[in-house]
């Protein structure tokens, strides 16, 4: 029996890991979904206060709350961010780290970094104009979600707290490298802003040589919420990292 703590991305919560927890429990192991301050059921929380530190702390604390060892952290696209962090701080709590189409940082960079100026400024732009410096989901189409999925995704998805955007992150590479990694890369619709995180991945030179040992990446043929278009074959993957 293995452990697994999923961790989703930006506008999104524990809910959208509804179809991969049920059968990663099927399967005969303990799944437990995190939702970040500020999102999803947690919505009511939402607070300029709430920083990259925040949802760091969130993760943190749902590993120790459930007693969790050698556990396989998945990490969804912003989430990535987190993944690092606790991956940094935390190392001998894991037993595999999967970045499920992911950011993968480099020392020093934000979630914002590797996006383009227009989408920074648009994000930026909507925060500062929020009361609680949060900005809006995106329309659930540019995750390749269409029909009853892209409705169940666009009733669901809330604002996303604006300080973890441009947070950087601290961290050693060869620390995070010492816990097995995996890349899945959706490709089908590739998302944009994960365009510079797929090249690095498979570049021999991605922290300083550190990132290719030790990790695999693996290509799947869905969208960027593969949890919800292509819960089937995400769970087969994640059994692989036990």
């Amino acid at each position: 029996m293995a452990d697994f703590l999923l961790v989703h991305g930006a506008w999104h919560g524990a809910w959208c890991w509804r179809h991969v927890t049920e059968g990663l429990i099927r399967a005969g192991h303990r799944a437990h979904a995190v939702t970040l301050t500020g999102v999803g059921e947690r919505a009511h929380l939402m607070s300029r206060d709430i920083t990259l530190e925040t949802h760091i702390a969130d993760v943190v604390q749902a590993l120790e709350a459930e007693e969790l060892q050698d556990v396989v952290l998945a990490v969804h696209s912003y989430a990535g961010m987190l993944g690092t962090a606790v991956a940094d701080r935390l190392p001998q709590r894991l037993q595999h780290l999967v970045y499920v189409d992911a950011v993968v940082p480099k020392v020093g960079e934000s979630w914002s970094s590797t996006h383009a100026r227009a989408t920074r400024e648009a994000r930026l732009a909507a925060a500062q104009q929020d009361p609680h410096y949060s900005f809006p989901a995106p329309d659930p189409a540019v995750f390749g979600l269409g029909a009853e999925q892209h409705a169940w995704v666009k009733r669901r998805q809330t604002p996303h707290p604006g300080h973890t955007y441009e947070a950087p992150l601290q961290f050693d590479p060869q620390r995070v490298a010492s816990v097995p990694r995996t890349f899945i890369n959706c490709t089908t619709p590739p998302l944009a802003t994960i365009d510079v995180i797929r090249t690095r991945v498979r570049d021999p030179k991605f922290w300083d040589g550190a990132w290719l040992p030790g990790s695999r990446c693996v290509d799947l043929a869905t969208g960027h919420d593969p949890m919800i278009s292509a819960p089937d074959a995400l769970i087969a993957l994640l059994l692989e990292c036990t």
